[in-house]
């Protein structure tokens, strides 16, 4: 199947469904552990394409088990921080490979002029006003 792990398109990075693959092709069978490996592939990926993980708008996390949902939250929260990208988390039927627990997917918007500098700012500031703590 022919894909690119990431795409830059003018100042926007998609970044597509990444699996819990080890470089040896193994996997851990920990939820948890899974998606930090995800996030790790990702950030790989976007550093290829000029962007970095503080640049990501949107996540996309495709889980296996509902059970699941605190551990793959948690890593997420982990990677992102304060970045706190819009977030999907859905629970799919299965996916590629039966020992994947999760699949992710992320968004990057790179902008570096002095006025998405300026919009970014007004933003945030808008957010920490909205968001509950």
């Amino acid at each position: 199947m022919g894909f690119s792990r990431a795409v830059r398109v003018g100042d926007r990075v998609l970044v597509a469904g990444t699996a819990p693959v080890q470089p040896d092709g193994g996997c851990d069978p920990d939820p948890r552990a899974q998606a930090e490996r995800c996030w790790a592939i990702v950030a790989e990926a976007l550093a290829a394409a000029g962007a970095g993980i503080e640049q990501v708008v949107r996540t996309r996390m495709y889980l296996t088990d509902a059970a699941d949902v605190a551990a793959i939250g948690a890593a997420h929260a982990a990677v992102f921080g304060d970045v706190r990208p819009a977030a999907t988390m859905v629970v799919v039927a299965g996916l590629v490979d039966p020992r994947w627990r999760v699949e992710v997917e992320a968004e990057a918007v790179v902008d570096s002029s002095p006025a998405a500098d300026e919009r970014r700012s007004s933003h945030d500031d808008h957010h920490r006003a909205t968001r509950p703590t």
